[in-house]
């Protein structure tokens, strides 16, 4: 079986006239009736939903309402940041950010906790836009 990669590659090089077909092999419905690029940007978006799975119902709205979308942050994911000659070390865990043997349900709890003020735990971190 081809990787999500490979199969985005062939969809790529796909003939125009190829692209119906296509779609109703993977999206098993009739093709609108679209410009060949909207066409097959709906097929890799399928193709890629088929390989790592459909977005999350909180982001499909965050994105529907035009409103501004946290990251996600992976489990494993370890932030360091240095802190008043302090090294803060964080890790995150399945069940939330893993900091000097206690667990937070976020990065600003921690950054609370070592600045002793409120900061966005993004931004104390240098997470996403503020990375």
């Amino acid at each position: 079986m081809a990787s999500i990669d490979e199969e985005l590659a062939t969809l790529i090089a796909l003939p125009s006239a190829d692209l119906p077909a296509e779609w109703q092999r993977i999206c098993r419905s009739e093709p609108p009736r679209i410009a060949a690029d909207l066409l097959r940007r709906g097929i890799a978006y399928r193709m890629q939903e088929h390989a790592i799975g459909k977005m999350s119902a909180t982001l499909s709205r965050a994105l529907a309402s035009g409103n501004k979308v946290a990251p996600e942050i992976a489990t494993g994911t370890r932030f360091v940041r240095e802190w008043n000659g302090r090294t803060i070390d964080v890790h995150v865990t399945v069940d939330g950010m893993l900091w000097e043997g206690r667990m937070y349900r976020s990065l600003s709890a921690i950054a609370r906790e070592v600045t002793g003020v409120a900061w966005s735990g993004p931004r104390f971190f240098g997470v996403g836009a503020y990375g």
